[in-house]
């Protein structure tokens, strides 16, 4: 199948959904408008174009006495019909999976005889950086399913104007492996400035569970821009229970983008990098 015939048939499928949407009296979103608009043959693709420039900022919530549910992505992503279809999907999909396990739990708490208490899934993407060539997103994900207590985990992804698809920021290096080894030095250091910070001798028996260094490739990296135009900035974030136990939270730690970085970056996306001096 050629690139042009799954383009079509994405779109012809988010039309379907428009038409759906419409037989449940549920109004379209933008990107399913936009999408509609752009099946080959439509009369207003640039109706389409112009609403897509104009897109808003998307921020749904939803509470009830069995879940709390919020997603929100900002204006940059929206403007872009097939990343805003992307996040409408991912948001549907996710408020799904939490009533269906907030339904089945509730069920099982009547019968237990115990109270039930509303799980939630919060979610916000926001922007990192906007470059000529990627838009950068991270988000940060408050969840809770009825236990002791929330949890926190973050996610992030890229997309790609010049391929028109999405990416995740270890995509544009040459291995998982390279990109470890060319910021272990200053994550690792940077992870035990950020536990003496807040307090915390670093553990370094080598039979603890968090006595080693994890690699910075499991985590969640999010690319940033200071200009605008090159991705020269770069965080990990850590979850908690990753390199301590739950009390001490979550860990931002920031690594400096250096040109041995950038050596490990494919040569396809080295130009849209630009190292520390």
């Amino acid at each position: 199948m050629t690139t042009a015939t799954r383009n079509a048939t994405t779109l012809l499928l988010l039309a379907g959904a428009v038409l759906l949407s419409s037989c449940a009296d549920e109004p379209p979103t933008p990107a399913e408008r936009a999408a509609a608009a752009l099946v080959p043959g439509a009369p207003d693709s640039a109706a389409a174009d112009a609403e897509a420039k104009n897109a808003a900022a998307s921020n749904v919530k939803e509470s009830s006495d069995l879940v709390e549910f919020a997603y929100a992505y900002p204006r940059e992503a929206a403007m872009i019909p097939d990343l805003a279809a992307w996040l409408d999907n991912d948001r549907a999909t996710r408020r799904d999976a939490l009533i269906a396990v907030a339904r089945r739990d509730k069920a099982a708490a009547e019968k237990a005889g115990f109270p039930y208490r509303p799980h939630s899934h919060l979610q916000t993407w926001q922007r990192v950086s906007n470059t000529p060539r990627f838009l950068s997103l991270s988000a940060e994900i408050q969840t809770y399913t009825g236990g002791a207590h929330g949890m926190t985990s973050f996610a992030t992804l890229l997309w790609d104007r010049n391929r028109a698809k999405q990416r995740q920021p270890l995509d544009l290096f040459t291995s998982g492996e390279a990109f470890d080894a060319a910021i272990r030095n200053a994550f690792c250091a940077g992870i035990e400035r950020a536990k003496t910070a807040k307090g915390i001798v670093a553990e370094e028996a080598p039979d603890s569970p968090f006595g080693n260094c994890p690699p910075a490739s499991a985590q969640t990296v999010w690319l940033g821009s200071s200009d605008g135009r090159y991705l020269d900035r770069m965080t990990i974030a850590i979850a908690p229970y990753e390199i301590g136990p739950f009390a001490e939270g979550s860990y931002k730690i920031n690594v400096p983008v250096t040109g041995t970085l950038v050596g490990a970056v494919k040569d396809e996306f080295k130009r849209d990098f630009l190292p520390i001096n």
